[in-house]
Parts: structure tokens; sequence; C-alpha cells
């Protein structure tokens, strides 16, 4: 398996609300998260960070995991309780009420990737040179072209862009979107903030993963890409690819 993390402010934020990482397990399974934080004076760092922490610590300390079933799960159980951990640290300080943060996370099993998603951080598959968006965005414009109300192109501009329906820290109690795919060598997984998947069209994300680079040199040029396009907010990158020969290792 290779993996390659990248984050950047980006060209007009102050600072870098992004967070995430590569993270193994006591198995050597990994764990790749994209967290991307908001709301707050500066709260939006330690909404990502809290959350890409404590989802990390809790992996790691997975010894036993047999399926893809049992990971959803996991997921499932530790995103709810990161998401209280937010919550209440919110409640303990007053700077910090209103934070929140997107969550969009992946594990590779036994020839499968599970991902987990919170918010409109995306994840995207390239599989035999095709692109697909694995995640739905949950935000107030997306809901509103998925009724049909407006299309995707006035989503783009849209003055309600930025409101999410779904997101670590807002609630008590929080929805996790799971998905379960096969996945193949030379198949390639793209967690990213919106501050790329805003930047870059979907012909643009597909031609850099089906380039020859590699995998270093694609999340390079990701993020100068997305800073070329504007950077109008921080750029967080994360690919994975499965190698050419490797098995799938089981969790358990």
């Amino acid at each position: 398996m290779h993996a390659e993390f990248r984050t950047d402010r980006g060209k007009i934020r102050n600072h870098n609300e992004d967070n995430g990482g590569i993270f193994e397990n006591k198995l050597g399974n990994p764990l790749v998260i994209v967290a991307d934080g908001m709301g707050g004076h500066r709260a939006g760092d330690v909404a990502s960070e809290m959350a890409v922490r404590l989802l990390s610590e809790m992996w790691q300390e997975v010894s036993e995991m047999q399926t893809a079933a049992q990971i959803e799960v996991w997921f499932r159980e530790a995103i709810q309780a990161v998401n209280a951990e937010i919550v209440a640290h919110a409640k303990q300080e007053a700077t910090l009420q209103g934070m929140g943060t997107t969550l969009v996370a992946a594990i590779f099993s036994n020839s499968q990737i599970i991902v987990a998603n919170v918010g409109d951080s995306r994840g995207y598959l390239m599989k035999n040179g095709v692109l697909e968006q694995l995640t739905e965005d949950h935000s107030l414009v997306n809901e509103l072209v998925r009724k049909g109300e407006i299309s995707k192109e006035a989503a783009q501009n849209h003055p309600r862009k930025n409101i999410l329906l779904r997101a670590l820290g807002i609630e008590g109690n929080v929805e996790t979107d799971v998905f379960i795919l096969p996945f193949q060598p030379k198949d390639q997984l793209l967690l990213c903030s919106d501050g790329l998947s805003n930047m870059l069209t979907e012909q643009e994300i597909e031609a850099i993963l089906t380039s020859k680079r590699t995998l270093a040199e694609k999340a390079d040029i990701f993020i100068s890409k997305a800073n070329a396009n504007g950077g109008e907010d921080n750029i967080t990158v994360l690919l994975l690819e499965r190698n050419l020969g490797e098995k799938g290792r089981d969790a358990s």
C-alpha cells in the first residue's frame, strides 16, 4: 500500500484549519483521514485536530477485526465517540463554541476499502481509468441539487454553499455514511477537503490521477493546481494506491 498526504493553507486564508494523515493499527492496517475544520476564532483547527487525533488513537489500539462489516461498525461507533468529545470540549471554552469539522476516512482490509464520511470533504475512487465520486456532500446546496431545486452549475456559486447539514461537533449525535468497495491493484483512492474539489473540475482530477506520474508527484500537482486556480480555501489531499502484486491483507 502506498499513501501520500499533503495539506496547504491556500492563497486566501490566514491559517490552515484542515488536518489529516496516515496511521496504522497494531496489525499494520492503514487508516487515512482528511478533516476540514470550521467555526469560532481559530476553533476549526482545534476541531479537525481533535477528530484526526482521537480517531487515529482509537484505530491504533485495534488488534482484531475480521470483516469489512466489522470495520463499518467500528467506524460508526468511533466517529460517534469522537463527535461527543468535540461537543464536550467546545462547551468548556467560549471561544470554541460553534466549532466543528468534516471527516472523510478510509481503511484498507482484505482487498476492500471501507470509506466513512461526514460533511463535504470527499472521497473519489479511480478504477480502470474511470473516476467515481464515492461520497455525497452533506450540505444544504447539495440537498437542493438532489431535490432538483437547483442545477449543479448553480450550486457552484450559490451564496449558501458553505452551509453543512452534517459535521462533527455540532450536535450530540452524528450520522455517518459508510461505503465498502473492492480495492484492486492500481486502484487509487483520493480523499480531499473542499479546498481541492471546489478548485478543480472532475476532468482535472481525473487527468491528474490517470497521468504516468508517481503518487507523490500527483499529490503535489493537486496542491499546486488548486492554488493556481485560486486557492480560495485550505487544500488537503490524501492519495492511497494499492501496489501491483500486493495481496489483500486481512484485518483479523
